[in-house]
């Protein structure tokens, strides 16, 4: 099933999870430490509040000095800006409605800042990255004109909204997992860029 399709089928808290994953995959550029969307994570368990999540949202927004409303001018660097985009886009209410324009803004998001990040040559160009989500993800290693950064990204979207739609919230730990592992291969990218830049 194609990334699309799957976030249309998607119920609210898949669906938060997906721009969640998403959002927590692309912290390295937010400058925020590992732990910082935690409180998010544990709201979608069982037993979470859904009524709780704006005001957790608001508190990791201040961590990370982000305010719904901010100033593009002042992020010069593309990558950050949109992952900065993706928290300040993030809504204050976990309903379905809002939650699937927000995961599907987040998983477009993300696949083009993987694009600018990838070292590798990527052929797709960034109005294209929609249209990648309709087909089903690469089983291994990459589709054609796809950089491997922008592939493994796209498999990830895929495994968090099927772990959450076959296993709801049993499947967060293992989404969680997913989101870890696509983390420290940016937090790497992001890393080696930075030298380079030096």
């Amino acid at each position: 099933m194609s990334l699309v399709e799957l976030i249309a089928q998607a119920d609210e808290r898949g669906l938060a999870a997906s721009g969640l994953a998403c959002l927590d995959r692309c912290v390295p550029l937010l400058g925020g430490d590992d732990e910082v969307l935690r409180p998010l994570w544990a709201n979608l368990a069982s037993g979470g509040e859904p009524a709780e999540w704006g005001e957790l949202l608001d508190q990791v927004r201040g961590k990370l000095g982000i305010a719904e409303v901010m100033d593009d001018e002042d992020v010069e660097d593309e990558a950050a800006l949109l992952a900065r985009r993706m928290l300040a886009a993030a809504p204050a209410v976990r309903s379905a409605g809002e939650a699937r324009i927000w995961a599907d803004a987040c998983s477009v998001a993300s696949l083009q800042i993987h694009r600018l990040l990838d070292p590798a040559e990527d052929d797709t160009p960034a109005e294209e990255l929609s249209s990648v989500r309709a087909v089903g993800a690469p089983v291994a290693g990459r589709q054609e004109g796809m950089s491997p950064l922008v592939a493994a990204e796209l498999r990830r979207q895929v495994s968090v909204l099927e772990l959450l739609a076959g296993h709801g919230a049993g499947g967060l730990r293992r989404a969680l997992e997913v989101s870890t592992e696509g983390r420290r291969v940016l937090r790497a990218v992001v890393s080696r860029r930075a030298r380079g830049r030096g």
